[in-house]
């Protein structure tokens, strides 16, 4: 079985897969204070309780990585060489800037790239064709857009639906803390419900907004049926208030890092050499 394991600077998701089939996801806190044994006993306690929902006994045999957390990485490169349900992973393969290098074109430097932007891209391509856009929520609001021929060029980077709630909040003191939830109405007749209006509706027209320069920018995006996949985890929060998101898929990112992992194993299969196989060009 393969383990992708998504670490963000707010979550860190975990997905396992059977074959191509995603067969359990999780969602950890990342947390740099936890140590190698704290965040191993986590792991096996999720391990054992899908055992128990009729997964029958598995050892993990691959992982792959894609990470923004430094100090996490090495948790998890660790834990690998260390875990007993993980004993068949003789090396994690991590996301790096030589895998953004293969996959991105245009871009200054790829090792600014975040490696989920780069299994977004690969899985967006692979899932729903290319050119397209994804846009992720998470603790920020990520735009990658990829190319006719399956690269990611580049996109657009600003504060999450979290983090600008979490500004407001702390910066004016008479405005209470609100749930995100999206309102029925964009006009807030209440302050809860501006509040919300303002977080949740002014995301969805934020983003719709800039969709619409991105395609007047570059012709190729503005053609008919072109995917915009909206992803992470607040992504199902404001979909209701969007006009240009077309698909919803909460676990682009893992499904990404698996597609990754197979180019690797079949560039290995083919006899090529390390660099070679940082993953084939789309």
């Amino acid at each position: 079985m393969l383990l992708a394991v998504d670490i963000g600077n707010t979550q860190t998701v975990l997905g396992l897969f059977e074959g191509a089939e995603l067969r359990h996801t999780w969602r950890l806190a990342s947390d740099v204070a936890r140590t190698r044994d704290e965040v191993g006993a986590i792991v096996t306690h999720l391990f054992l309780e899908a055992e128990r929902q009729g997964q029958s006994s598995f050892v993990v045999n691959q992982m792959v990585i894609a990470s923004v957390v430094p100090a996490l990485t090495r948790t998890w490169i660790e834990l690998a060489q260390n875990m007993s349900c993980l004993k068949g992973v003789r090396k994690p393969l991590i996301v790096d800037s030589a895998i953004a290098r293969h996959y991105s074109r245009n871009i200054v430097n790829p090792a600014e790239i975040g490696a989920d932007r780069i299994a977004n891209a690969i899985a967006a391509r692979m899932l729903y064709g290319a050119p397209a856009i994804v846009v992720d929520f998470g603790t920020a609001t990520n735009i990658d857009v990829i190319d006719s021929q399956g690269y990611y060029i580049g996109g657009i980077i600003s504060p999450g639906i979290q983090a600008s709630a979490n500004a407001l909040f702390s910066s004016a003191a008479r405005l209470p803390a609100v749930d995100l939830e999206l309102p029925e109405y964009t006009l807030g007749t209440t302050t809860k419900a501006a509040v919300q209006s303002g977080l949740l509706r002014g995301e969805a027209a934020k983003v719709d907004a800039l969709i619409w320069a991105l395609r007047q920018e570059n012709p190729i995006l503005a053609r008919p049926g072109i995917a915009v996949v909206a992803t992470g985890g607040l992504a199902s929060r404001i979909l209701q208030a969007t006009t240009q998101i077309t698909h919803h898929d909460p676990d682009l990112t893992l499904k990404g890092l698996y597609l990754i992992a197979v180019l690797q194993i079949e560039g290995q299969a083919r006899g090529r050499t390390e660099e070679q196989v940082r993953g084939p060009r789309p």
